[in-house]
């Protein structure tokens, strides 16, 4: 059988005050075709579903499109687990009634030693979720001693194992920060310093850990313990992360094969870096100039409105930074500008705004003016 492990789709997410929203049904659009082209048994979505406890409408109608698509046009059952972006109260409602059309949202601590019973090719899987809790809701929950991510967890773990049977195979969902994984800008902290980390172990035993969290896709520990990564970048520093979802394959004795299955998005989030003149050339031919833009710019002489002139040709620049004008000291910075005269500096400030040099005639006007101008403020008129 087979089945397509994702997480972190983030719905609704704004990035520098831009919504992300018309990116986000481009890339699900590919995901119901892979699911199409790959005839799977199921999908799962490890956690953080929305970006917020309370989405926007917005949001909400997109996810019930897709869910919709998946579970009533093309029949395909979907697992859901909340993150901790997700409100889990908001999430699983309606859930007992949405079970009987294939959507299996695992929302409460009641239902982790419950599976969902995946058949394919002759032999079943259970699916058992763990939704996103903290260590004190899960202290309270149970009546137990447990102080870190890692004891609630390890604790949760026994309980689903003291149900285990033999006779199926077993795949465990969670949305979870393992100690050790690759972290992004764009993943929002479970607990302060250090907390939050949790110790693969516990999981070895499963046939196949679907994890939701960390943005990159990876494997911790072992190479069936998986992130699935986002479906879309979210911060620049995923700039180089290949974004898809995981394809799992499973015959009578367990895993069969992963293959990353790729999401390309409407626009790239990627950075830039140069002197002003040389990107907005660059840009004048780039034909992803769409993409979503850090720019950084090498220039060390002040520039007047740098980021209007950019998004002339680059319309999506989300965020500038000027790293040139910082390797000059604020001591040596009024220093040079104290060297320049005034025509220097009305010179320069001439090629900022035109972006050409003064003519000759220019020249000597300006010259003339500034002299006029320095003999009348010396009382010499």
């Amino acid at each position: 059988m087979k089945f397509i492990h994702t997480s972190d789709w983030h719905i609704g997410r704004q990035f520098h005050n831009v919504s992300l929203l018309e990116d986000q049904r481009h890339v699900l659009d590919q995901l119901i075709e892979h699911i199409k082209n790959e005839c799977v048994d199921a999908v799962v979505i490890a956690g953080d579903i929305y970006d917020r406890s309370v989405p926007p409408a917005a949001a909400v109608e997109l996810l019930d499109d897709v869910l919709n698509k998946i579970c009533m046009d093309l029949g395909v059952p979907v697992l859901i687990i909340p993150g901790n972006h997700d409100g889990a109260e908001r999430l699983r409602f309606g859930s007992r009634q949405l079970r009987k059309a294939g959507l299996h949202i695992i929302g409460e601590l009641t239902q982790i030693t419950e599976p969902v019973i995946i058949s394919g090719a002759g032999f079943d899987v259970s699916f058992y979720g763990i939704p996103y809790n903290d260590p004190e809701t899960v202290r309270n929950h149970f009546s137990v001693d447990v102080f870190t991510h890692d004891e609630a967890h390890r604790f949760i773990v026994e309980q689903i194992n003291s149900v285990k049977s033999d006779e199926t195979l077993r795949v465990l969902i969670s949305h979870c920060f393992i100690d050790g994984g690759d972290e992004s800008d764009s993943e929002r902290p479970l607990s302060i310093g250090g907390a939050d980390r949790i110790n693969y172990e516990p999981f070895v035993d499963f046939d196949y850990v679907a994890l939701g969290h960390l943005h990159s896709p990876q494997h911790k520990g072992k190479s069936h313990i998986r992130y699935s990564g986002s479906i879309l970048k979210y911060s620049f520093s995923e700039q180089r992360q290949n974004k898809g979802v995981t394809l799992v394959e499973m015959d009578s004795t367990g895993i069969k094969s992963t293959t990353h299955l790729p999401l390309m998005p409407l626009r790239d989030m990627r950075i830039v870096e140069g002197e002003l003149n040389i990107i907005l050339e660059q840009g004048k031919v780039d034909p992803n100039n769409e993409d979503y833009l850090l720019v950084r710019l090498t220039d060390r002489h002040a520039i007047l409105d740098p980021m209007g002139k950019l998004r002339q040709v680059y319309p999506n620049v989300l965020h500038l930074e000027k790293p040139g004008m910082l390797e000059m000291s604020d001591h040596q910075a009024s220093r040079d500008k104290l060297k320049c005269g005034e025509f220097e500096m009305f010179r320069d400030f001439f090629e900022q705004v035109h972006g050409k040099g003064m003519s000759p005639e220019q020249d000597e006007a300006i010259k003339k003016t500034i002299a006029e101008i320095i003999t009348f403020e010396g009382g010499v008129a």
